[in-house]
């Protein structure tokens, strides 16, 4: 399934920059009962995940330093991180209701899982990673608002899944799309790939190989609903962080009176 030899891309003018793969298997049949139970089944996943961020967090800062001498990453370094990726993606697919099957408690998962990542080890460029912290603050903005605003209607995907047994068409395409871009800002963060996280609104753009194995998600070819789901995903992101900050600025107005010194 993670064969890389097709670098999905929008435009043929980056067709050959290779931008890392998440590979989800078509959306099929839920059980409900694992639906219903989707968070509380995933816990012992999330305690894991705790621990392991906890491990990458330090990985990447040794990792940079490493690149910025190498101009890439130490090979155990990328093995870890990139184990890790794929780690996060498996359980986030789950939590997100892209897939049934739970996520094995592993760096590498079983070649039949239906979640995965590919990402290459390649050459960096050392200014890109020296500044990479300034570089990533838009794809984060992005990454955070559609994110965001997936979790805004998270109960209602719930819903929809629970009572239907799988995830409709368009809402799989939506869902997939902003975990892959979640994961392609990971991955450029994480310095496992040079290459700026793209795709959001999928990969339509390029033709792929005749004969080319494929997964739902390679290429991600998105309908006009999926793309209509994403730009809500977006929008409700940026109203939910909006409203957080007015709230927050306007919360406790005895700040405000305390600072200027007004009894």
């Amino acid at each position: 399934m993670a064969d890389g030899r097709w670098s999905p891309g929008r435009k043929e003018a980056d067709a050959d920059e290779f931008r890392p793969v998440l590979d989800i298997v078509e959306p099929g049949h839920q059980r409900r009962l694992t639906v219903l139970l989707r968070l509380l089944l995933l816990i012992p996943q999330f305690i894991v995940l705790f621990f392991l961020h906890i491990a990458a967090f330090f990985t990447v800062i040794a990792g940079w330093f490493a690149a910025l001498v190498l101009g890439r990453l130490p090979d155990p370094v990328f093995r870890f991180l990139a184990g890790f990726l794929g780690y996060d993606m498996r359980v986030s697919a789950s939590q997100m209701l892209l897939v049934d099957r739970y996520p094995p408690f592993a760096l590498t998962p079983p070649p039949d899982y239906p979640v995965q990542t590919e990402v290459r080890p390649t050459a960096l460029n050392r200014l890109a990673v020296l500044f990479r912290i300034f570089l990533m603050i838009p794809a984060a903005i992005v990454q955070s608002l559609a994110v965001y605003g997936w979790w805004a209607l998270a109960f209602v995907w719930w819903v929809i899944t629970l009572v239907l047994g799988r995830m409709p068409r368009p809402l799989f395409e939506a869902t997939a799309a902003t975990l892959r871009y979640r994961m392609r800002f990971s991955a450029y963060t994480m310095m496992l790939t040079p290459a700026y996280p793209k795709g959001l609104f999928g990969d339509d753009g390029l033709a792929v190989p005749q004969g080319h194995p494929r997964s739902a998600t390679r290429p991600l070819v998105m309908s006009s609903a999926g793309k209509w789901l994403v730009v809500l995903f977006l929008v409700l992101g940026l109203l939910g962080n909006v409203t957080t900050s007015v709230t927050t600025a306007t919360s406790d107005p005895d700040d405000t009176t305390r600072l200027s010194g007004t009894p």
